[in-house]
């Protein structure tokens, strides 16, 4: 009886320690991948890695995950391939890869591509035209003054694009004057929003991600941008100079209240004191 049940608690100690094991290869593709890969759900800027395995040798798989632009640089073909479906855009090294993850990782993509439909399969975007309505919600997220359902932080406290008023948006994170297009357009910049990449982005929102209505007028909104013609930052730049000149201004204004205030608080004695005297 009690070697059936020690049995029994190394089966169930098991079975645990596999499971944390795939949640943790999950939750790391979730945080690194999805971005730029589906499985299942067509290309992105990345390919679609349904049955990766069969169209490449594992080794070369776990090779090209852990350094992918030495593949690239090494002049083979199949990279070369790859490199060019993306546009030139390089897979970056991803932060904590290692050749034991990246085993981990080829086995949860074999086991979710056997799947009817992978839990990865990534953020289906309607290809419905936006509307004006549309472009204006996403005004509304960007600026803050629609907020965001999940809580994060408004796009306009790190980010600027053409046409809003007062500074301009922030400049934390790079300007996204044109990211629409850099990006690829509506499918591949709506899977960036679904799972941020950044440094910056990807903790904050873990936690706070976006909805899927969010996106969808954020992408009305920088597509709209992208299509209107580049507007000349000379008016950003008259505003940040207007702003300095009237903070000179009023800081010039408040020492002269000083410099009056501590005069005469010193001539008045003096004038009294030398009245006296006549």
């Amino acid at each position: 009886m009690r070697l059936r049940c020690f049995a029994l608690t190394c089966i169930a100690t098991i079975a645990t320690a596999i499971a944390v094991h795939a949640q943790e290869t999950e939750d790391y593709f979730r945080q690194n991948c999805i971005s730029c890969h589906t499985i299942g759900g067509g290309r992105l800027t990345g390919p679609d890695l349904k049955n990766v395995a069969q169209r490449q040798e594992r080794d070369w798989l776990v090779r090209f995950l852990l350094d992918p632009q030495a593949v690239i640089n090494s002049g083979d073909p199949y990279a070369q391939q790859i490199l060019a479906e993306a546009r030139q855009t390089v897979m970056p090294k991803v932060a904590g890869m290692t050749e034991d993850r990246a085993e981990n990782i080829l086995d949860l993509i074999e086991e979710e591509s056997a799947l009817e439909e992978s839990q990865f399969k990534g953020l289906q975007i309607s290809d419905r035209p936006f509307t004006p309505n549309d472009v204006e919600k996403g005004l509304a997220l960007f600026t803050g003054n629609t907020p965001l359902s999940n809580g994060g932080t408004p796009c306009f406290a790190c980010h600027a694009i053409p046409g809003l008023s007062g500074l301009g948006g922030g400049r934390l994170g790079p300007d996204l004057t044109g990211a629409y297009e850099r990006l690829g357009g509506r499918r591949n910049m709506g899977a960036w929003l679904y799972a941020p990449a950044t440094t910056t982005m990807a903790p904050l929102f873990r936690e706070h991600p976006f909805e899927e209505d969010e996106i969808l007028v954020l992408l009305a909104l920088f597509e709209h941008s992208a299509l209107e013609p580049d507007e000349d930052e000379s008016s950003n730049s008259l505003g940040l100079v207007l702003l300095a000149l009237g903070g000179t201004a009023l800081a010039l204004a408040l020492c002269d209240w000083i410099w009056r205030r501590r005069s005469l608080s010193v001539r008045a004695p003096l004038v009294e004191r030398r009245s006296g005297l006549r």
